[in-house]
């Protein structure tokens, strides 16, 4: 009886439909796909290599024996997992505008299906992105500190992937149109990214301003990959997974809720 239950309330037919059509659209439009890639190596090659040729002790907070491309490349990961897992949110918006939304919902499955087969379909396409990037890091000199730390930084990965599809979803079902989605997501996005430890260590960052990055999800996904990639973690990794899972359930858990709610006209 139980079991029955379960497999009502998770369909994987529906699940696995809305994954292979998120995967299809990002597959069939080769520019997005090029300009996740070519932003974030832009940011490697002008401002990582040039950097990494000044000593480490001469940037505040640096690691020891760490370049500043190594430090910089799990922050341009970071980076793609916020862009990437945010705008899968604006999807649904796209959805509804071109009618498809009310279909799926006015659709005799569970709708928590719908949006789970959603969410993992962003979440693989970001993931996807990432590891890219990652390969291409490592082919500018980037030194990764282990085999199992680059098999735990994919965890890492999804963490962050939940935690911002669910906050994409959340402002999607709260925005009627595309226009206000892309306007309020920049508008919020772009202090999550430069506020999180990206670019420079939280030591060299003002007390004021390390406080604001205390309270970043994102903070807490760059760290979390700066130490499985290549060991330069500010907080105890076991402290990064614990918030990034608290806050990947929460906001996975309040989007997929918005998502319910939402009425498809």
């Amino acid at each position: 009886m139980q079991a029955a239950r379960v497999t009502k309330f998770i369909d994987p037919v529906p699940i696995y439909t809305m994954w292979l059509r998120q995967m299809k659209r990002f597959l069939r439009v080769k520019a997005r796909l090029a300009s996740s890639i070519l932003m974030p190596f832009l940011f490697l090659a002008f401002l990582g290599l040039p950097l990494s040729l000044m000593p480490a002790r001469e940037i505040p907070g640096m690691p020891e024996g760490v370049s500043f491309l190594d430090f910089l490349a799990p922050g341009i990961v970071g980076m793609t997992l916020l862009f990437a897992a945010t705008i899968s949110g604006a999807s649904v918006i796209w959805d509804k505008e071109f009618g498809f939304l009310k279909e799926v919902l006015v659709a005799p499955v569970n709708q928590f299906s719908i949006i789970l087969g959603r969410s993992l379909g962003g979440m693989t396409t970001a993931i996807i992105q990432a590891l890219l990037i990652v390969a291409i890091a490592v082919a500018m000199g980037v030194r990764i500190s282990s085999v199992s730390g680059f098999f735990l930084s994919i965890v890492f990965m999804i963490l962050t992937c939940a935690t911002f599809t669910g906050f994409g979803l959340i402002l999607a079902t709260k925005l009627g149109d595309t226009e206000g989605f892309m306007s309020i997501m920049n508008l919020i996005i772009m202090p999550i990214f430069f506020l999180s430890g990206v670019f420079f260590p939280l030591a060299a960052m003002p007390a004021g301003v390390r406080y604001i990055m205390y309270v970043n999800p994102l903070t807490y996904g760059v760290d979390g990959l700066r130490g499985t990639l290549v060991g330069a973690a500010t907080f105890p990794l076991w402290l990064d997974f614990v918030v990034l899972l608290v806050l990947s359930i929460t906001l996975a858990g309040l989007g997929a809720y918005f998502f319910s709610k939402m009425e498809a006209d």
